[in-house]
C-alpha cells in the first residue's frame, strides 16, 4: 500500500492532468470513495497501536483534506473554463444585421369578404351566419325549389343523409333569419358553399357567397336596384354603371341578373378580357323576395315585401383583382397570396 504521501504526488498531478468534469469525478471515486485508496488507509488504522494510529490518523486525515482541496479547485477551474467555452460560442455580434422575417398576410378570399361586408355594414346592415351543413328543407324546400328542380340532383348537391347536404348557397340563411327574426330585417350571410363541380378555370366544388336580404314595409324593386348600384360604385369604381336582365330564381319573384360596366375597356375593346367588348359583365343574382318564401316565415305577405340579392365572392375577387383562375385561390402558392396586402 502506498504512503500518505504517495498517495498525495500521484493524486496532485492526475487532479491537474484532468481536462473533463467527468475525469475529475473518476480521481474523486478513485481516491475518496468507499473503495478509494484515502478510504483504504483510514480503514487500515486499526492494526496500529494507540500512540501510532493517533499520528498515522493525523496524516490520512491531512491527505484527505488536501486531495478534497485539490478536486474543488479543479471542479471550479474547469467549470470556469467550460463557461468561458459558452460564451465564445454563443457571442452575438450585434453590429450584424437582423434576419427579415415576412409577415403573413390575410387571404384574398377574407379581404374580399371584409370589403363587401363593410359597404353593407355602412348602409346598416348586420352580419349573420349560418351552418354549412343543412337540412334538404332550408337548402331547397323552404326556398321554393320544386322536387324535380335540377338543383336538387346528386350531381349537383352534395347529400350527407336523406335529409342533410352540404349547402349549395347561403340562401338558407335567409330561411333561418325569417324564422328567428322579426321585420325590419337587413342582414348579409357570407360562408362557404358546396356544388358538385369538376375543378377548372371558372369551377370549384367549394366556393364562397355573400348573401344579403332585406324585409320591411313598402320595399320595392327600386331600392333593391339603388343598393345594388351604390354596392358596385364603392366596390369597383364611382363611373361604374348597372343594369339588370331578367331571370329566374326560385326564390324571387320578379328575378334579375345585374351587370355592370367594364371598367376595364368601357366596352372599347373586343380582346377585352372582362366583357370581350360587350361592354358589361355579369356580377351577380337577385329579386323581390318571393311570397312563399316570406310565408314559410309566418309573414303577412300583404304588409311585408323584401328582396335579396347573393354574390360569389371569388368572382367578384377575380373581376376586382385580375386573376384568370379560380384555382389560385386554394393552391396556397404564397407567390400568388403574397401580393394582396
Amino acid at each position: 500500500m502506498n504512503t500518505p504521501d504517495e498517495i498525495f504526488a500521484e493524486a496532485k498531478q492526475l487532479i491537474e492532468s484532468a481536462q473533463h468534469p467527468a475525469a475529475a469525478e473518476e480521481l474523486r471515486i478513485r481516491y475518496l470513495g468507499k473503495k478509494g485508496e484515502v478510504t483504504a488507509l483510514l480503514k487500515s488504522m486499526g492494526q496500529l497501536g494507540p500512540e501510532e494510529r493517533r499520528a498515522y490518523g493525523m496524516q490520512v486525515n491531512k491527505l484527505k483534506q488536501d486531495v478534497e482541496a485539490l478536486l474543488e479547485e479543479k471542479k471550479n477551474a474547469l467549470a470556469q473554463a467550460g463557461q468561458s467555452v459558452r460564451l465564445a460560442a454563443e457571442k452575438i455580434d450585434v453590429t450584424e444585421p437582423g434576419r427579415c422575417h415576412a409577415p403573413g398576410v390575410r387571404h384574398i378570399i377574407t379581404i374580399t369578404i371584409d370589403e363587401i361586408s363593410a359597404i353593407f355594414m355602412n348602409l346598416g346592415y348586420s352580419v349573420t351566419e349560418g351552418p354549412e351543413v343543412e337540412t334538404v328543407f332550408n337548402n331547397f324546400d323552404a326556398l321554393n325549389a320544386a322536387p324535380s328542380h335540377p338543383s336538387r340532383d346528386m350531381t349537383d348537391t352534395f347529400y350527407i343523409t336523406e335529409n342533410t347536404l352540404l349547402r349549395t348557397q347561403t340562401s338558407p340563411v335567409q330561411v333561418r333569419t325569417l324564422l328567428t327574426h322579426e321585420p325590419p330585417i337587413k342582414v348579409i350571410s357570407p360562408g362557404r358553399c358546396f356544388r358538385a363541380d369538376t375543378p377548372d378555370a371558372t369551377h370549384s366544388p367549394m366556393f364562397h357567397q355573400v348573401e344579403g336580404l332585406l324585409v320591411d314595409e313598402g320595399v320595392t324593386m327600386g331600392d333593391l336596384k339603388g343598393t345594388l348600384d351604390l354596392f358596385a360604385k364603392r366596390m369597383f369604381g364611382a363611373n361604374v354603371r348597372t343594369k339588370f336582365r331578367p331571370h329566374f330564381f326560385p326564390f324571387t319573384e320578379p328575378s334579375a341578373e345585374m351587370d355592370m360596366s367594364c371598367f376595364a375597356c368601357g366596352g372599347a375593346d373586343p380582346s377585352c378580357r372582362l366583357c370581350r367588348g360587350s361592354g358589361w359583365i355579369e356580377i351577380l343574382g337577385c329579386g323581390m323576395v318571393h311570397p312563399n318564401v316570406l310565408k314559410v316565415g309566418g309573414l303577412d305577405t300583404d304588409r311585408y315585401t323584401g328582396f335579396a340579392f347573393g354574390m360569389g365572392v371569388e368572382r367578384t375577387a377575380m373581376l376586382k383583382h385580375g386573376i384568370d383562375d379560380i384555382r389560385l385561390f386554394y393552391e396556397n402558392d404564397v407567390r400568388f397570396l403574397g401580393q394582396f396586402l
